[in-house]
């Protein structure tokens, strides 16, 4: 394992782990959407790769890249002020959220009425989507290696938009990259997930039945399967508990490399951008950049602005360098 400390002194290698892990992530949301789409599971059944075309992303990839941009500009020290400044800017208007989440509508709304967090994500009908969870990988990037502050940054982050279970799922993709970057081992990362959830939370509940199922099918996929969709199913597909809980599901189930961990967790359906957007951003920052086939890499690099137009061309690999240059 490694340590922060090494990754200040060996940028080429902080770097590498950044680009892989917010590349990753814009893979896993696009990896996510192309395969649950109706097309593909017609040609193909199970999507192994990106379709012929345009680069696309989906409000996964560019609220991450809000996320990033707020700690760039912060210079890894966001307040809540500073959060609320940049969705002013890029979020509150209706324009810009044509294919937002519930989540972020809202959040997007209270502002615009005068409210702040927490009001502005406590008062939030989605309050326990996995929206904050989707955009917090830029801060476990920015936190290598020490788990604590990217919990604390990522519940200042997420409070804008979430309450309770939309905050522990943001902490947890959060703290998740945070480790992944120090190369932990996948057991050491889901425990540390399970820990910061209270053991009362609905979150808390749902992470040990993912955790129990995968266990009890000694890690073979086909009995995994279905009993993580079945007993993880809620109505709001997009909630903390079924989504995210999913996704720690899967990268229990699958971790050896990149590749096989994306395109299992793209292909499980029901909110599959973000779980492959989750699973994407922690297997990259473990696997860098080098881990991740170059073709999909170049393919996700410039995201389209389909929700968040400021985002439309940014340089994903120049964000990440940013990033990287922020851990100290």
């Amino acid at each position: 394992m490694l340590t922060r400390e090494y990754l200040v002194y060996h940028k080429d290698i902080a770097v590498d782990k950044a680009i892989g892990s917010l590349c990753g992530l814009a893979i896993g949301d696009s990896f996510g959407d192309a395969a649950r789409g109706p097309e593909n599971q017609r040609d193909y059944g199970i999507t192994t790769d990106f379709n012929k075309g345009a680069s696309w992303s989906t409000d996964d990839t560019e609220f991450a890249l809000l996320t990033a941009e707020t700690l760039i500009q912060c210079k890894g020290d966001p307040t809540s002020d500073d959060i609320v400044e940049m969705w002013l800017k890029h979020v509150a208007t209706m324009d810009e959220l044509k294919r937002g989440g519930a989540s972020e509508t809202e959040a997007a709304n209270n502002l615009r009425r005068g409210l702040r967090p927490p009001e502005s994500g406590k008062f939030n009908a989605y309050s326990c989507s996995d929206g904050a969870a989707m955009r917090s990988g830029p801060i476990g990037i920015l936190c290598a290696g020490d788990p604590e502050r990217a919990a604390k940054i990522a519940a200042t982050d997420a409070a804008i938009s979430h309450y309770a279970d939309g905050i522990w799922g943001a902490q947890a993709v959060a703290v998740a990259v945070s480790l992944a970057m120090v190369d932990a081992e996948i057991d050491e990362i889901l425990d540390a997930v399970l820990k910061l959830a209270p053991q009362d939370s609905w979150f808390h509940a749902t992470l040990k039945r993912a955790f129990k199922i995968v266990d009890d099918a000694n890690g073979d996929i086909s009995l995994a399967w279905m009993p993580l969709h079945n007993e993880m199913f809620s109505v709001y597909r997009a909630s903390v508990p079924e989504a995210v809980s999913e996704a720690f599901g899967v990268l229990k189930l699958s971790h050896e490399s990149f590749k096989s961990g994306v395109i299992l967790a793209g292909n499980f359906g029901r909110d599959a951008d973000t779980i492959g957007a989750i699973a994407g951003a922690v297997l990259g920052a473990k696997f860098g950049a080098k881990g991740i086939p170059d073709a999909w890499l170049q393919k996700t690099r410039y995201p389209s602005g389909t929700c968040l137009s400021f985002t439309k061309g940014i340089d994903i690999f120049d964000r990440a360098q940013k990033l990287a240059e922020l851990i100290k």
